[in-house]
């Protein structure tokens, strides 16, 4: 009988964790990927929150959220540029028009290994 209660103590135990694991997967996205202010609102420590990413389930769904995030904060870029704000238009250009010339700074490619460049010849 105590094997039972045993197993049973533990399957509410699992319930719970899996519960607090699933409020903080939801208080990350509320915090907009904030692990401090994760942590606080459901009441752990950051270091029960490391202990957790050992759990491969638990892990995924924290980066679905990261891709969730970073999802979002593209979508609202996207809408400032349609807004025709020149920041976000600058911004855009600067990160995914590189190859069309809109860096600010020089980009240098190696062809050959760095030990094979004489520095002396340039």
């Amino acid at each position: 009988m105590a094997k039972n209660n045993t197993n049973k103590d533990s399957n509410v135990t699992d319930v719970t964790l899996s519960d607090k694991k699933e409020n903080f997967i939801k208080a990350l996205k509320a915090n907009l990927g904030n692990i401090a202010e994760s942590c606080k609102s459901i009441n752990i420590s950051r270091q029960t929150y490391y202990r957790w990413i050992e759990d491969k389930q638990f892990l995924q769904s924290c980066k679905d959220a990261e891709e969730s995030l970073l999802d979002f904060a593209e979508s609202q870029l996207q809408e400032l540029i349609k807004d025709k704000n020149p920041i976000a238009i600058f911004f855009y250009l600067k990160t995914k028009g590189k190859k069309r010339g809109y860096i600010e700074k020089q980009e240098v490619q190696l062809t050959k290994p760095i030990e094979d460049i004489n520095f002396n010849e340039l």
